[in-house]
């Protein structure tokens, strides 16, 4: 038999084993609590470091208006960087939801 045939036969063993894929089930008690607790403050932190990063992108535009193009030009481009890492924290557990289903 070539390595070919081998593979083949290897592949059809591998399609009829069925593999368990249970769905995925919140705890019970206060492990889910602790669970969303843990949650919110990451959702919170993030958009804390948003708000954040905005203030500090402002502040490097204005400061590199005169005589420090780089500096603004720098705090121009996170800007975008801030929008997507913020549409992430906000859309993650959609993002999560989507890709399980």
């Amino acid at each position: 038999m070539t390595l070919y045939a081998y593979l083949t036969e290897l592949t059809g063993v591998l399609a009829q084993i069925e593999i368990p894929d249970p769905p995925p089930q919140a705890p019970e008690g206060p492990l889910a609590e602790a669970t969303n607790t843990m949650l919110g403050f990451m959702k919170w932190g993030g958009l804390v470091g948003g708000v954040g990063a905005g203030i500090a992108a402002g502040i490097m535009m204005v400061i590199g208006r005169r005589n420090r193009n780089n500096m603004a030009i720098e705090g121009a481009i996170s800007i975008p960087w801030i929008v997507g890492g913020l549409a992430l924290v906000l859309g993650a557990a959609s993002l999560v939801g989507f890709f399980v289903e």
